[in-house]
């Protein structure tokens, strides 16, 4: 081959890098029980590919070809180990005769492929390690984002980032961990686990907590790509709910902020520039999770979402609608966020000071005296009552409880328009 073919070998495997390293990495962990060797097998089987290929050809089917260097490089790797440590012996000979037998058979190769990243999944998310190290190690091994990306996204430092996912390969390989999709009995607490991780990162990069951008696209698209993963892996309601509640609330994103940076509320956004298809996918999600009527609170989220993304305005949005659903949201999940947002839908319904008596009970609970979305909800029931000092007195509180650059901004102005 030319040398132009190794480029184009190159960029094959970057193709096949970003869109198979996770399914790859999740089998190399199953075959060889250890993350850090499995991480190091695979790299080395990408570098073997990028050598070889342009003389050998393309395999077939790149990535059992993957597999099975990585699993030889692991091999190696531990012969020379076994050179120092004798217990390395019987791991080196074990895989030997997995490798020999898997050659003989590449049957149902799909199928335990989609499984290993169903057990991945579930191992970096698993109750016996700490909940910050879920959401760490579910980017770094399932995602494949890198240890830096991580740390900036949640900010925190690289160095901090990598102790944390340290210590919980550590503890997935000293208790042990099994590498398993959970029995029938654990798996409604187990996914439920799982979900809070996907949701989470979303999160995160819907609504970043510092910084200068009002959301992070790179997150929120990881998790929809979590959410897609664990749709197809395990279709249960609340999976499905979930990738709806992601689609309809990213729908919005172009909506969300200014030109220039600056966020712009739901009732001010031009509802022409939400995705339509995410919208489309999202309800018929929606509707689908909705028909088992075994569904819980993302499903009921999503079904609040959707109230909003169907309507063609705030004026003529189904309020109603909207407190009913959080009603038997609050039911299901009584968090004191979830109580805020019906005091708001409740302003929307019933008038702004209905609003502000709810919103006060739920102040005077405590919980979210620190939250400075309520207190902003607060100084919103204040300003369209024309209450103007106490409207500016919990803005300036709610702007010395974010770190939010376009938040702050948005607040800040607020602030003037009162003057």
């Amino acid at each position: 081959m030319s040398e132009r073919s190794t480029e184009q070998i190159r960029e094959l495997l970057d193709s096949l890098y970003r869109v198979d390293s996770g399914r790859i990495l999740a089998t190399l962990i199953r075959l060889l029980g250890d993350f850090d060797l499995a991480e190091e097998a695979m790299h080395e089987a990408f570098a073997a590919a990028l050598s070889l290929w342009p003389r050998s050809g393309v395999p077939g089917n790149p990535r059992p070809w993957l597999i099975s260097t990585a699993r030889f490089k692991a091999i190696d790797t531990l012969r020379r180990r076994a050179r120092f440590d004798a217990s390395q012996d019987e791991l080196v000979r074990y895989l030997e005769a997995q490798s020999s037998s898997a050659e003989r058979s590449n049957e149902n190769e799909e199928d335990s492929l989609e499984d290993d990243r169903l057990r991945l999944i579930f191992t970096c998310c698993h109750p016996s390690l700490p909940p910050e190290a879920h959401v760490a190690l579910t980017l770094r091994e399932v995602c494949g984002l890198t240890t830096e990306e991580i740390a900036k996204a949640f900010l925190t430092t690289p160095r901090t980032l990598a102790q944390r996912i340290v210590r919980a390969k550590a503890k997935i390989r000293d208790t042990p961990i099994r590498y398993e999709v959970p029995s029938p009995q654990e798996l409604p607490e187990r996914l439920g686990a799982v979900l809070q991780v996907v949701y989470l990162v979303f999160n995160e990069g819907y609504s970043a907590a510092v910084g200068a951008e009002v959301t992070r696209a790179e997150l929120t698209d990881e998790a929809i790509r979590l959410g897609r993963l664990l749709t197809e892996l395990r279709p249960e309601p609340e999976v499905i709910g979930l990738l709806s509640l992601m689609l309809l609330h990213e729908s919005r994103r172009a909506a969300r902020t200014s030109p220039t940076g600056e966020l712009i509320l739901l009732e001010n956004q031009d509802r022409s520039l939400w995705n339509r298809q995410q919208i489309a996918e999202g309800v018929a999600l929606l509707e689908k999770a909705l028909k088992s009527r075994r569904f819980g609170s993302y499903t009921l989220q999503a079904a609040i979402a959707a109230v909003h993304a169907e309507a063609e305005s705030v004026a003529v949005t189904d309020w109603g609608q909207i407190v009913a659903l959080y009603d038997r949201l609050v039911r299901i999940q009584p968090s004191p966020v979830v109580q805020l947002n019906r005091a708001v839908a409740i302003a929307m319904r019933d008038g702004p000071e209905a609003g502000l008596t709810h919103i006060d009970a739920v102040l005077e609970h405590g919980e979210l005296a620190d939250y400075y979305l309520a207190h902003s909800a607060r100084a919103d029931m204040y300003r369209r009552l024309g209450r103007t000092a106490e409207a500016r007195s919990s803005y300036e509180k709610a702007l010395a409880l974010t770190q939010q650059e376009p938040e702050r901004q948005f607040l800040q102005e607020r602030i003037r328009q009162l003057k």
